[in-house]
């Protein structure tokens, strides 16, 4: 989601890469697994869908795409942050990585679920967010999901439910269903939002 020269990045994630340490941040989860606390809540909520194939749109260093990987899923990442890729290609070679802008990528194939799990919708320009959700649904096949989850913010950039439904709405995507974990927790007006989509349409090109 971010560039080498920041251009095409938000204002939220120029702040988040100047904040964060990336090696601290790669080695959390491996530390949160060494205390017995499970960190692949969205891999197992994706999984449930059962999906044959997974576009994991923003994948940073590959953490969901890796443990899909891992449970026999067809998954290819994607993340325009090529020092964010780097972890990924290290960790999981074996693994399709792409450089690209979601908002114009073109990968020459359709996946049963695109991903998009880590704060996408927020870190993109708001300007992007539009051609990425059409772009996104462009990638999906046949009746296939979107399932995204992102914190809920306020001020004059924020991304509301309304406005992600509407998006989702324009591309031919379909709310399903909505919680406020990975865990499946309701959704009662919380900070945060996991909401899956269903392209009913099915397009004949």
């Amino acid at each position: 989601m971010a560039s080498d020269d920041g251009h095409d990045v938000s204002r939220q994630w120029t702040q988040w890469r100047a904040e964060t340490d990336l090696h601290e941040y790669f080695t959390r989860w491996q530390r949160l697994e060494a205390t017995g606390q499970s960190s692949h809540g969205e891999a197992d909520f994706i999984e449930s869908f059962h999906p044959e194939s997974v576009l994991d749109a923003g994948c940073g260093m590959g953490r969901v795409a890796i443990e899909l990987d891992r449970r026999g899923i067809d998954v290819v990442g994607v993340d325009l942050d090529d020092d964010l890729l780097e972890f990924a290609r290290r960790s999981q070679p074996s693994i399709r990585w792409v450089r690209a802008d979601l908002a114009t990528m073109r990968l020459g194939r359709r996946f049963d679920a695109v991903a998009m799990p880590g704060n996408v919708m927020i870190f993109c320009r708001p300007s992007d967010r539009a051609a990425i959700i059409q772009n996104a649904a462009g990638h999906i096949e046949g009746h296939g999901l979107l399932v995204a989850g992102f914190e809920l913010q306020t001020g004059s950039d924020a991304l509301t439910l309304d406005d992600y439904d509407a998006l989702c709405a324009a591309s031919g995507l379909d709310l399903e269903s909505r919680y406020s974990t990975w865990q499946r927790d309701p959704y009662r007006g919380e900070s945060y939002g996991v909401s899956v989509h269903r392209r009913t349409a099915v397009r004949g090109d």
